[in-house]
Formats: C-alpha cells, sequence, structure tokens
C-alpha cells in the first residue's frame, strides 16, 4: 500500500525544486564591474620628501636596499601625472623586501590609500615581485575597501624614472580591476 505522505513529499519536493531551478535561472546575474586606472607612486629614499626608509639589512647600518636581506617601509605620495606637483591621489603605504640573492629584485606588498578625487576612503591591496631590469612587472590587486570592495585584478608597474645614485625613483601603475 502506497503511503499518502511519501507521495505528498515527493510531489513537494519536486515542485520546490522546479521553483529554485526558475528562480536560479531567471533572475538577473551580477555583473562585476571593470574600473581602469593610471597613476603615478613617487620613491624617494633620499632628500626633500623622502618617503621611504630601510629599517632592517644583513650589512648593519649600512643597508640599502639594493642589497638583499634589506626590508624597507614607504608611505609614497600616489599621484595623477608623473610629477611631484600633479593632482594628490593618495598614498601607497607598505613594505619592501630584497628577496634575491643578486639583490635584482624586491617583494612589494602596500596598499594604494585614496584620499581624494572619486575613490576617496577606499584602498587597493598590491603585491608582487619587482625585477628592476624589466620594463614592466606584473602585480595582483589581491583586495580593496570602500569603492573596491571584492576586487581582484592586476597593475602594470613600469619604471618611469629613477636616480640611483639618491635612489629616488616615480612608477607608473596601470591597473585593472573587476569589482561589484
Amino acid at each position: 500500500m502506497v503511503n499518502p505522505l511519501n507521495l505528498t513529499s515527493s510531489s513537494f519536493f519536486f515542485i520546490f525544486t522546479l521553483i529554485i531551478l526558475y528562480v536560479a535561472y531567471t533572475f538577473q546575474k551580477l555583473e562585476p564591474n571593470q574600473t581602469n586606472m593610471l597613476f603615478y607612486i613617487h620613491d624617494h629614499f633620499t632628500g626633500e620628501n623622502t618617503s621611504a626608509v630601510t629599517v632592517a639589512g644583513i650589512n648593519g647600518p649600512n643597508f640599502n636596499i639594493q642589497h638583499f636581506g634589506t626590508v624597507a617601509i614607504i608611505d609614497d605620495p600616489v599621484t595623477e601625472g608623473p610629477a611631484m606637483d600633479s593632482t594628490l591621489l593618495g598614498s601607497a603605504q607598505g613594505v619592501y623586501v630584497n628577496s634575491q640573492l643578486d639583490s635584482k629584485a624586491v617583494y612589494m606588498v602596500f596598499s594604494v590609500i585614496f584620499t581624494s578625487g572619486k575613490y576617496i576612503g577606499s584602498t587597493l591591496e598590491m603585491q608582487g615581485y619587482s625585477l628592476y631590469t624589466t620594463k614592466e612587472r606584473e602585480f595582483g590587486i589581491v583586495s580593496g575597501t570602500g569603492y573596491f570592495r571584492f576586487v581582484k585584478g592586476y597593475a602594470v608597474m613600469e619604471t618611469q624614472s629613477v636616480d640611483l645614485a639618491t635612489l629616488r625613483t616615480t612608477f607608473k601603475l596601470n591597473v585593472t580591476i573587476k569589482h561589484y
């Protein structure tokens, strides 16, 4: 004899499944927004407007970011254009570690903190390997806040200008991100 409860349960389950499938396939899916940005980071280890300092290294008090094992802390200005007097967008704050034995590359982890413009109060978190001798280096965008919640993407960094004697560099960052 067929138990009516089983028939009712089976019918309910079947109808419930159909409703769930209908809802899942008819509602519009949320597509991410893509944002492309171009900005400049001014990395100055010496002179006026110093924004980066070495804090540890294996060469005692004579450490510099060009030596293996050196750690530097940055709070670099981020501008709209390559000149220091260009519109200030915020700052890049983080850490560089010279992590290659031949001292030709650094591992960089930093936040771009927007203090003006359209993205004020938002941040982008970047990390990656920077080999000095390459024209372009790619960094992963691993996180963000504010306007950039749930972000993912990448940044292509180029050395815009460099003075190795004074360790003053301007980096151009072309950023492509997807976010909701």
